[in-house]
């Protein structure tokens, strides 16, 4: 691929954006490459986790291409924010948990594609934003949308309605990231996550991130009946009866993914 590095080692799959020259800018083709890669990652039952981030120590993303941009009619704009909004719900979709590790600017389609990841972590230099207003427009690629449902409403109409970016302390108050480290730890805070999530049951991880996705769709009585469902799920597999077994031998389970 020519905008993305892929990797997988370890039952973790490393996604890299690689366009550090443009601070790791969104165009049609890196989403195209995007998508692949996850449709590739989907498939394959040996990842148990992935983690994005972005070539170079300045950027995550800082979004989209103004200037090709620019031109563009309502259709282009909404053919753009079309293809945009597949890669980032495909990761929504994915059985295994991401994470993002945001290592500068993630900036307009870069906040909105840490948003739709699982797990946000952030390097001390970190900056995040919505600025879209300031060229008249507002986000297209699920911004408005998975902002307000991590954030909450009235913080995602701050950040949206003016536009201003935020550095990585505020991002961990207001909930938009769960970790901050300096700079250098960030890759190894990132895998030490992945890996202790890569060790666990990956049927009951899939059944518990489908579980609390559903709760930004559902009612909350549907809610808890569909976890009552994965819930049960759980005890249909090997997975569960080695886990409890092992607990109960005080010893370590064999986790199998069946």
């Amino acid at each position: 691929m020519k905008y993305i590095r892929c990797e997988v080692k370890d039952n973790i799959a490393r996604i890299v954006l690689n366009r550090p020259e443009v601070l790791n800018a969104l165009c049609p083709e890196l989403y195209d490459e995007l998508s692949t890669a996850l449709t590739d990652v989907e498939s394959d039952r040996a990842i148990r986790a992935v983690i994005i981030t972005g070539a170079g120590e300045k950027a995550f993303a800082a979004g989209a291409d103004i200037a090709a941009m620019q031109p563009y009619t309502a259709n282009q704009a909404r053919m753009f924010a079309t293809k945009a909004q597949r890669p980032l719900n495909l990761i929504s979709q994915l059985p295994q948990p991401v994470i993002a590790a945001v290592n500068g600017l993630a900036l307009g389609g870069g906040c909105e594609l840490a948003l739709a990841c699982d797990l946000r972590i952030a390097s001390t230099a970190a900056k995040f934003g919505q600025p879209e207003i300031n060229l008249a427009i507002i986000p297209g690629g699920g911004g408005t949308q998975r902002l307000a449902r991590v954030i909450g409403i009235a913080c995602a109409k701050d950040l949206i309605f003016t536009g201003r970016l935020i550095g990585a302390p505020e991002a961990l108050n207001l909930g938009l990231v769960s970790r901050v480290v300096p700079g250098q730890e960030l890759m190894p805070c990132a895998e030490e996550l992945a890996l202790a999530i890569a060790r666990k049951a990956p049927i009951a991880m899939r059944l518990a991130k489908a579980a609390i996705n559903k709760s930004a769709d559902l009612p909350t009585p549907a809610g808890l009946d569909y976890e009552i469902e994965c819930f049960a799920e759980c005890f249909a597999t090997q997975d569960q009866k080695e886990a409890m077994d092992a607990f109960l031998a005080k010893r370590p389970p064999r986790i199998e993914g069946r």
